[in-house]
């Protein structure tokens, strides 16, 4: 959610600045602006709408400077428009801040500084911060203890840059519950709310963390808390390719992403899963801190996508754990009576490691006592960091805001963890779970066989279906979260509305919506309920229902039974929806880009909501 760059150096900031917030256009956004100094002057540019519409708003022959700061806005306080998009002024003009977050005592701040004259142009919480910079440095006449002292008065969630022509080479930043990193180079540093930013500059950054800030210059970076006490900084070197953040000659971010999955799957596996001695080993160590053996509930939670990742994720720990699982949704975890004590394992599944309702949850779980694990794709993410232990997914940089690679890499993740903690209080024998891990390296190359073999497939029916205003997707067993997932990509990334169901559950009201004009689409490959399936499908076309199956090869009762079939490898059981949600996937980009839209950047979504 919104998108920061900054630069400070020796190099024209503006082009840098570009091509950051381009790098960020999949968190989601609805206008964009950057600012420089320039003359001793603050020089700032903004429009509603996207990077393209900036920049065919600057003339970059004379809009040049050595530092510069840039945002996309994604509308919380105030409707998209120029005035309320960031960067936002104070009311002399040298002082000006792009800002993530919400501040929540903005209204009281407001009337405040109203009082004292100060002049507002904007609807957003964002330009009260600059405004009491402003008055903190009218009394202080230091811009730095201005912006400090400012910080300890605002309440919410941030992450704040400030430049000002009263120090022309300095970006002033600060951290409170909105991700910020900086980038390290030679005689020039840099800024940003996310990696991918950034990458292509530099791969050394400090990840700033909570109630952290600091004081860049091109040639220095000085790292503090909010009292200004000075703190040692911790760089971070990060691996990722920058050509894996560029489409690679597919059209869109999200189908690059898609295809990209066998290579994903097997990153995730190696090295971890070890086929000869049967055992699952995870670079972080602290989870061999947690006490399974005490552990008498798990709670799995998340939000999206990584919902239904838990849901599946609920299968197998309970099935190798024998424990009981609950699944909450974040945003509505801390808000009932929480069970959690020192006998509760929290695992809380984010793909960016900085999804706000999950962190509040994890951070209720740590008050209980209760002990928390990270499943996430950000390396050393606000979730990594507080969690007692963190297991990486290893999908790289995700651009497309509709999560496919790194929705599947966390069910593969949480299969080994339930391998890992089945096999410790030993549920699993060693040979099980040599058996389970032989059958996880099997998933890379029948994932790359379903892709290269459906794609075309999917495409072409998509033809038939892309009208239609309704959908309905079913499945059962460990399938049954995957037809909430398909449903959630089609919504996402179509506008068309569509509901996941457990196939069983349909006959108690959903089946009262099928006719001739709702495509069902049932995920039916060879399983222990493969049976019943076949029966809710019947259900289904007895009312004259469209029938879309994902099946296995050379199912012949299903191609009697279905008006399109998408054929899939089989698979073990437990590992199917890895493999059977990779037509769902292909089947929502199909229809969005039959029907025009941004596939990778839909309407009023965000990539990482760092708000409640």
């Amino acid at each position: 959610m919104c998108g920061i760059v900054g630069y400070t150096g020796n190099k024209n900031s503006v082009p840098i600045m570009i091509d950051g917030l381009k790098k960020l256009e999949y968190r989601g956004y609805d206008s964009a602006g950057v600012t420089i100094i320039q003359n001793g002057k603050i020089n700032i540019n903004r429009v509603k709408g996207k990077i393209r519409v900036l920049e065919e708003n600057i003339d970059f022959a004379s809009f040049k400077s050595n530092i510069g700061i840039g945002h996309t806005r994604w509308a919380t306080h105030g409707k998209p428009s120029e005035e309320n998009a960031h960067p936002h002024t104070d009311c002399t003009g040298n002082i000006v801040i792009v800002h993530n977050g919400i501040i929540e005592n903005y209204v009281a701040l407001k009337a405040d500084l109203l009082k004292k004259g100060h002049v507002f142009k904007s609807e957003t919480d964002t330009e009260v911060i600059v405004h009491l910079i402003e008055e903190e440095n009218k009394r202080l006449k230091n811009i730095e203890s201005a912006f400090f002292r400012a910080l300890k008065k605002l309440e919410g969630s941030f992450a704040l840059c400030m430049i000002s022509t009263y120090r022309p080479d300095t970006i002033y930043v600060a951290r409170l519950g909105s991700p910020l990193i900086i980038g390290l180079s030679e005689n020039e540093n840099f800024v940003a709310s996310d990696i991918p930013a950034i990458l292509a500059y530099t791969k050394n950054v400090i990840i700033l963390d909570e109630y952290q800030a600091a004081v860049i210059k091109p040639d220095n970076v000085k790292l503090c808390d909010f009292q200004q006490n000075e703190i040692e900084k911790n760089v971070r070197f990060i691996p990722w390719d920058p050509i894996m953040a560029e489409k690679n000659g597919y059209k869109h971010f999200m189908l690059k992403e898609i295809f990209e999955q066998p290579r994903v799957f097997a990153d995730t596996i190696q090295g971890r899963a070890l086929q000869e001695s049967g055992e699952i080993e995870f670079m972080d160590k602290r989870i061999e801190e947690i006490d399974f053996t005490n552990i008498n509930k798990i709670n799995i939670v998340a939000c999206g996508t990584s919902y239904h990742a838990g849901l599946t994720g609920k299968f197998y720990l309970e099935k190798f754990t024998r424990k009981p699982v609950e699944v909450d949704i974040a945003s509505e975890y801390r808000y009932r009576d929480l069970i959690v004590d020192k006998h509760t394992l929290g695992i809380f599944i984010s793909q960016s490691g900085e999804t706000a309702d999950t962190l509040a949850a994890l951070r209720e779980t740590k008050e209980l006592g209760g002990q928390t694990l990270a499943v996430c794709n950000v390396i050393d993410s606000t979730l990594a960091r507080e969690a007692a232990g963190v297991v990486y997914t290893h999908a790289g940089p995700e651009i497309g805001v509709a999560s496919t690679k790194a929705f599947t890499s966390q069910v593969i993740v949480l299969f080994m963890i339930a391998l890992y903690f089945g096999s410790k209080i030993r549920v699993l024998s060693n040979s099980q779970t040599k058996e389970h891990i032989l059958e996880l390296y099997k998933i890379p190359s029948y994932a790359e066989e379903t892709l290269n073999r459906v794609n075309d497939r999917v495409e072409t029916i998509t033809k038939k279906y892309f009208k239609k205003s309704d959908f309905l997707y079913l499945g059962r067993g460990v399938n049954y979260p995957i037809a909430l997932e398909g449903a959630l990509k089609l919504k996402e990334i179509s506008y068309i509305h569509a509901e996941g169901y457990p196939a069983g559950e349909m006959k108690h009201g959903p089946i009262a919506l099928i006719d001739e004009n709702i495509p069902v689409v049932n995920i039916a490959t060879n399983s222990s309920v493969y049976e019943k399936m076949l029966n809710n499908i019947e259900e289904a076309k007895a009312r004259d229902g469209l029938v879309i199956s994902i099946a296995n090869y050379d199912d012949y009762k299903l191609q009697k039974l279905s008006d399109d079939v998408i054929e899939v490898p089989y698979v073990a059981e437990l590992l199917s929806p890895i493999i059977n949600v990779l037509p769902l996937q292909l089947l929502a980009y199909h229809i969005a880009v039959k029907l025009g839209n941004d596939v990778d950047q839909p309407r009023n979504l965000a990539k990482s909501v760092t708000v409640e």
